[in-house]
Parts: structure tokens; C-alpha cells; sequence
């Protein structure tokens, strides 16, 4: 018999509130959905790795003629010295760190931000949620309106600062057209992978969301803004496949980094075409 002294009980928060459905299994999903999200995780985490590596290292990032995505421009006095390369020394003698701690921050920033990158690691860190149709285990959710996440609102001015980028790693691909004697008319397999990155890097970044919406975002008639709707028209078609761009030009960014490496270090010489 209740004696009206028993503490009142909690009512569950969250995604299994009392608005909710009442289901107490976790979820109904039989397949391996969590095989996504740990897929995600761990190559998110290794390219973490690696770029933290490499960026603090701070030596074999130039071989004529390539330089790595990592460390272009450089912009510290501690820079290796790059013939006709993006040298320039705007931070002077004081800066004695990694000089590709200067510029990673930009790239970086444009990909922890963008709409895909936050789902992958919100999803495969986070559990937030964990998968389709799975609830998280979060007690409340406040979606990007604290710190840190309400910086997510800055996507749009790191892409900004990515398309320079992007155009900066376009010169050093024309760069690695010239031998290691900076003749020009040459070609190496390094020169191929760097094509393949710049394409990739430039196909990720112009299917931003952000790209997207300033394309075509605000126009009320597109009859009467035909160039400005093709445009947007081209951007829709690469942002459908946004996922697939984000990952390829991770792993194109990483290999080109790990291939100047070699060459750099010396455990591997380039072989020409011509």
C-alpha cells in the first residue's frame, strides 16, 4: 500500500521521453548498422592521426617539384626553401613551430564544419545518433546551440577561405609539371596523383552546401537569372555526391602528403613519364 512517501519516479528524457513511443527495445533494426558508423570512425580517426603526425613533423614536405597540400603556402621564415613555390614569409623569425599549423587551420575548419563531415563524426564519435532509426544514448539534445558546436554556423566563411586554398594547391599542381631541376615540360607519377587530388579537391569544395545556396539561394525567379540557375543547376548535381567527394579527396590530400614524404626522405624516387 503506498504510504505517499516513496520518492516520485523520473521519467525517462531524451529520445525516450514521455511525447515518444513507448518501444523499450533500444531499436527494431536487425542488420549491422553499426558497421557504418565504426567504418566512419576509424578512418576519420587514422587520417587524424596521420595529419597530426605529418603537420607536427615538419620536415619532408618538399621535393622538387612537389610540396605537400600539408604544408602550401607556407607562410613562416621556417619554411624549406621553395624554387618558384608558395613562399611567403608573412609571419617572419618569431613563428618557430610547424609552419603547416598557419594554414591547416583553414582546410580543417572548412571540413569540420561542412554538413557531411558534422553527420560522419557527430554519428560515428557521438552516437548523435548513432544510425538510422537508433536511438542515441543522450539524455538531452541541444543540437548546435552551445559551445563549441554553434561555430558550425561558420561553414560558410571557411569556405571562404578554402576556395584561395584550393586555387593556391592549383599552382603548385602546374608547379609539378617541371622536373627537379625546375625545367618545365616534365612529368612525373607524382604529377598524376596531384592532378587527381586538385580535381577531387576542387569537386569536394564546389559541392558545398554553401556553394549551393550562394549559386542559387534568395533567387525567387530563376527564369530571370538563367546564368546564375545553370550554375546552380551544375552545383546540385556535385552536391549529390558530396560524401563520396569528402572521403576521396581525404584519402587524395593524404596520399599526395604521403608521397612527397617518400620522395622527400628519400625511400622512393619519382618515375617520369617524360
Amino acid at each position: 500500500m503506498a504510504t505517499g512517501t516513496e520518492p516520485p519516479q523520473q521519467r525517462p528524457s531524451g529520445v525516450h521521453g514521455a511525447s515518444r513511443a513507448a518501444i523499450a527495445a533500444r531499436h527494431l533494426r536487425t542488420d549491422r548498422w553499426w558497421l557504418a558508423p565504426a567504418g566512419t570512425a576509424a578512418g576519420l580517426f587514422a587520417f587524424i592521426v596521420y595529419s597530426t603526425w605529418r603537420a607536427f613533423a615538419n620536415a619532408d614536405y618538399y621535393a622538387a617539384p612537389y610540396v605537400s597540400p600539408f604544408y602550401s603556402p607556407c607562410l613562416a621564415e621556417n619554411c624549406q626553401e621553395m624554387r618558384g613555390g608558395p613562399n611567403w614569409d608573412l609571419f617572419g623569425s618569431w613563428w618557430g613551430l610547424s609552419p603547416a599549423l598557419l594554414v591547416l587551420i583553414f582546410p580543417l575548419g572548412f571540413r569540420l564544419t561542412c554538413y557531411y563531415y558534422r553527420k560522419a563524426y557527430y554519428r560515428g564519435f557521438w552516437a548523435s545518433p548513432p544510425a538510422c532509426a537508433v536511438a542515441e544514448p543522450h539524455a538531452a539534445y541541444t543540437g548546435e546551440t552551445r559551445f563549441p558546436l554553434v561555430f558550425q554556423n561558420a561553414h560558410r566563411y571557411f569556405f571562404y577561405a578554402a576556395v584561395p586554398v584550393a586555387g593556391i594547391l592549383t599552382y603548385d599542381t602546374v608547379l609539378t609539371f617541371r622536373d627537379e631541376h625546375y625545367a618545365w615540360g616534365h612529368m612525373g607519377l607524382g604529377t598524376l596523383l596531384f592532378l587527381v587530388n586538385i580535381a577531387l579537391i576542387w569537386a569536394y569544395t564546389l559541392s558545398c552546401h554553401s556553394c549551393r545556396h550562394i549559386m542559387g539561394g534568395k533567387l525567387k525567379h530563376f527564369s530571370k537569372h538563367p546564368v546564375r540557375y545553370r550554375l546552380w543547376g551544375w552545383v546540385s548535381r556535385l552536391n549529390a555526391r558530396h560524401m563520396q567527394l569528402a572521403w576521396a579527396s581525404l584519402i587524395s590530400v593524404a596520399l599526395c602528403d604521403f608521397y612527397v614524404y617518400l620522395v622527400a626522405s628519400g625511400a622512393f624516387t619519382d618515375p617520369r613519364i617524360f
